[in-house]
């Protein structure tokens, strides 16, 4: 069920004036992203060869070819650099995962219910965090429901499956009003 394709970069703002671009790589190894060809956008219509490649405070400075002007850097705000799955090792560890991987799996409780479908993973710096689709809708009109990928929480992953199983607990308990909301 993998996904053909995985990011491994965002570009960011242009850094200076001559081309270059700040790079926030997604990679446990970030200077791997040069050994890795070819890199494409989202739409897998335009390559990246990273030229230079340098540390920064809280990203990385890269110089890509064909990109010599702010203007150009500029245009590129915001595109995701991607690598074709079949380019990078498999994890090492049991309990290692790419996100594109998990991103399609259904996912079910620990009593096996059904309980919708893996739409993305995020990490907003506190930990990766599944995006599920539920079942029919989910509860009050909910589009989807974010649960903290621990092992607390998603127990396993069967990714030859193509499901993991959730025990979302605390997570998506809807809270009652209190009693006295009911009176006058």
């Amino acid at each position: 069920m993998p996904h053909d394709r995985v990011l491994l970069a965002r570009i960011g703002a242009p850094h200076g004036v001559r081309g270059e671009v700040r790079l926030f790589i997604f990679a446990a190894d970030p200077a791997a992203l040069q050994d890795y060809a070819p890199l494409t956008d989202e739409a897998g219509t335009r390559t990246f060869r990273i030229k230079t490649l340098r540390p920064a405070k809280e990203h990385f400075v890269a110089r890509l070819d064909g990109v010599d002007s702010r203007e150009a850097a500029e245009a590129l705000t915001n595109q995701g650099v991607y690598v074709a799955r079949d380019l990078l090792p498999e994890p090492d560890e049991e309990d290692d995962f790419y996100q594109a991987d998990l991103i399609g799996l259904s996912a079910q409780t620990t009593d096996g219910a059904p309980f919708g479908k893996v739409v993305a993973v995020h990490d907003f710096g506190a930990g990766d965090i599944l995006e599920i689709a539920p079942e029919a809708g989910g509860k009050g009109g909910a589009k989807t429901v974010m649960l903290p990928f621990t092992k607390a929480v998603v127990p396993s992953v069967d990714l030859k499956a193509g499901r993991l199983t959730v025990d979302p607990g605390e997570w998506v308990r809807e809270e009652a009003p209190p009693p006295e909301a009911d009176q006058g």
